[in-house]
C-alpha cells in the first residue's frame, strides 16, 4: 500500500509565484549559527564576534536613559535615510580610513546585508552581470541569486583581488557584449579567504573598473579590526563617484543593533533612500538612538581594540594549531585581521564529502564550495574556519579534530 504526503499548508500557492522568486533559495547562514548552543561540537563556522569585551552594563544605562528622556521621539517612526546625529557619526568612524564624506551621503540600513540588497534591486535585471571575488562571501552570492543576476568570480591570492585577472575578466564581458553592473568587493581580511587587497593594487583595481565603466560596491565589516592597529585607505576614499560604500556596526560593536550603512554619490543615494522608504519606511530609531548615545558617550575607539585584541589570540591560536594538526600538503592563509582562514586540504580530500566525518569528530567548518556560485563546481578542495567566537583553547581543540576527520577520510578513500 503506498502514502502520499500530504501538501504543505499554502503549497498550492507557489504555483502562483513570480519568477524572480526562483532565485530566492535557503541561506546557508543560519545553519553556520546553529551548532553555537551545543557544548559537544566545537563550531569554526560561524562568523559571529566575541562579545565578551563588550559593555553591557554601559549600553544597559544608556538604554534606560534614552528611554526614561526621549522615549516618544525614540520609539516613533523616523528618517528613512537614518537619524542625522548617527549619520555625522557615522562619517567619523569612516574618516579612519580616509573618507571624506558628508552626512547627507550615508543611509542608515538594517545591517549592511540591507545596504547590498538595496544596491543590487536597484542596479540588477534578471540577468545582468555581476563581478566578485573567487571566492566571495555566502551573503553575497544570496543576494545576487535573489535578483537572478549572473556572476563571474574574479581569483584572488595572497594579495588580494588580482588586477590582471580582473581585466581578463572585464574585456571578456565586453567581447560577449556585456557590462558587468559592478564589482563586488571586500578589500580587508576578506570573507571567507581572510586576505587583504595590497595598497598598491587599490588604485589599479579603480583605474581597471573606470576604463571599463563599472562602478564599486565596497563591503567592509572587518576594516577596523587589524590585528596591528592599522587601518587601510578605503577604495571609497580614492574614488567618491565610482564607489559605493557598505558598513557595519556588526563586528566593532554589536550585531544585534542591526545597524549598518551605505555611502554613495548624491543620485545613487536618492535611489538607496526610495529603496529604503519602500522596504522598511524607516530603519529602527530605538536601536540607532542607543548606538548614537554610545559613540557619543563612551570610548568607542577602545572597545574596538579590545575586539583587536581578543582576536589577536584567537588567530595565533589558530595558526598555531593548524600547523600541529593539519596533516601534510595541508595549506592556509595568514589573516593580517578580520575573523577568517581559509584552508586549502591535501589533494584528494573533498571538503562536502568530509563532513561526515567532521560530525562524527563534533567539529564544524564551512565547506568552501558555498563560497562560490551555484553550479560551479568549485572550492571542493577549501574550507573557512572562523576563531573569532571560540575561546583559544576550544579553538585548538576545534582544529585537532578537523585534522582527525582529515585523516579519516584519507583512510577510507
Amino acid at each position: 500500500m503506498t502514502t502520499t504526503t500530504p501538501p504543505r499548508p499554502g503549497e498550492r500557492h507557489l504555483a502562483r509565484m513570480a519568477r524572480g522568486a526562483e532565485g530566492i533559495k535557503p541561506s546557508e547562514i543560519p545553519t553556520l549559527f546553529a551548532v553555537r548552543g551545543r557544548t559537544d561540537v566545537v563550531s569554526l563556522a560561524g562568523g559571529m564576534p566575541n562579545l565578551e569585551g563588550l559593555p553591557q552594563r554601559a549600553i544597559a544605562d544608556e538604554t534606560a536613559g534614552l528611554v526614561a528622556l526621549g522615549g516618544k521621539v525614540v520609539l516613533q517612526y523616523g528618517s528613512a535615510q537614518g537619524l542625522p546625529k548617527l549619520r555625522e557619526q557615522i562619517c567619523e568612524v569612516m574618516s579612519l580610513e580616509g573618507i571624506a564624506a558628508d552626512p547627507d551621503d550615508v543611509v542608515v540600513t538594517v545591517g549592511s546585508q540591507m545596504a547590498l540588497d538595496f544596491v543590487t534591486r536597484i542596479f540588477c535585471d534578471p540577468g545582468d552581470l555581476v563581478l566578485t571575488e573567487a571566492p566571495s562571501y555566502i551573503g553575497a552570492l544570496g543576494v545576487f541569486a535573489s535578483y537572478r543576476a549572473d556572476v563571474v568570480q574574479v581569483p584572488v591570492d595572497d594579495r588580494g583581488l588580482v588586477p590582471d585577472a580582473l581585466r581578463a575578466a572585464l574585456e571578456d564581458a565586453e567581447r560577449a557584449g556585456r557590462r558587468p553592473k559592478f564589482l563586488y568587493t571586500v578589500p580587508n581580511f576578506h570573507n571567507p579567504a581572510g586576505v587583504t587587497l595590497a595598497v598598491e593594487r587599490r588604485a589599479e583595481v579603480l583605474e581597471i573598473c573606470a576604463a571599463h565603466d563599472v562602478l564599486v560596491v565596497e563591503d567592509n565589516p572587518y576594516g577596523m579590526l587589524a590585528l596591528d592597529g592599522r587601518t587601510f585607505p578605503a577604495l571609497r576614499s580614492m574614488d567618491a563617484e565610482n564607489v559605493v560604500y557598505l558598513g557595519s556596526f556588526s563586528k566593532t560593536i554589536a550585531p544585534g543593533l542591526r545597524i549598518g550603512w551605505v555611502t554613495a554619490p548624491a543620485a545613487v543615494r536618492e535611489k538607496l533612500v526610495q529603496a529604503a522608504e519602500s522596504t522598511t519606511l524607516c530603519p529602527p530609531a530605538f536601536t540607532q538612538a542607543v548606538l548614537s548615545r554610545y559613540l557619543a558617550r563612551h570610548d568607542w575607539r577602545a572597545q574596538i581594540d579590545t575586539y583587536r585584541d581578543s582576536y589577536r589570540v584567537r588567530r595565533d591560536a589558530m595558526l598555531a594549531a593548524l600547523a600541529e594538526h593539519l596533516p601534510e600538503g595541508s595549506r592556509w592563509t595568514r589573516p593580517e585581521g578580520g575573523f577568517f582562514v581559509w584552508v586549502t586540504v591535501p589533494d584528494g580530500v573533498d571538503t562536502d564529502a568530509l563532513m561526515p566525518y567532521a560530525d562524527r569528530h563534533k567539529v564544524a567548518y564551512v565547506p568552501g564550495s558555498a563560497f562560490y556560485a551555484e553550479g560551479s563546481g568549485r572550492g571542493r578542495s577549501e574550507l573557512r574556519l572562523s576563531f573569532s567566537y571560540p575561546t583559544p583553547e576550544r579553538i585548538a581543540e576545534g582544529v585537532r579534530r578537523l585534522g582527525l576527520a582529515i585523516t579519516d577520510y584519507q583512510s577510507a578513500h
